[in-house]
């Protein structure tokens, strides 16, 4: 005759069930909220990047329009002009650099690279001019484009 199993053993494996069970839960819900903080993470970056491309492209155009405004009269000419003071929750840096050597660019051309402090985000916008540009930074904020003598530098404004 075979013996079935006491309501002893029917206990225990009740309970090791509740303890695997618990155990896979727990799992489960660690990778999750680490896949999620990764996938946020990746984000935040590519937000940051795409933030400081659009500002980027701003600053790069109104070097360009410093340029035509001097080009036309040969005057001294400087524009005020307004940024936020931070991206993405991390203040930045932006710098107008001579022959920029960066992804997507030759090495002779002239560009606008912004650097968020907090971030691993950095963007690279060239930009066109008939003057000289003189390497130069300010931070995010009130930005003064500066045309003199030939050459375009930026500054920090004051607001």
């Amino acid at each position: 005759m075979i013996e079935r199993g006491s309501d002893r053993d029917r206990a225990i494996s009740i309970t090791v069930t509740h303890v695997l069970t618990i155990g896979i839960t727990t799992i489960l819900i660690a990778v999750l909220v680490t896949s999620a903080g990764t996938m946020l993470e990746t984000e935040t970056n590519r937000s940051g990047d795409a933030a400081l491309e659009t500002v980027g492209e701003r600053i790069a155009d109104e070097v360009g329009n410093v340029d035509q405004i001097a080009g036309e009269n040969d005057d001294d000419v400087m524009m005020t002009t307004d940024h936020p003071r931070t991206l993405v929750n991390s203040q930045y840096t932006v710098e107008l650099r001579k022959q920029c050597d960066a992804p997507l660019l030759d090495g002779t051309t002239d560009c606008v690279r912004l650097t968020a402090r907090d971030t691993d985000a950095v963007a690279h916008v060239p930009v066109k001019t008939d003057a000289d540009i003189r390497s130069s930074s300010a931070s995010g904020g009130p930005i003064e484009i500066v045309y003199e003598n030939g050459e375009i530098w930026i500054r920090e404004g004051v607001q």
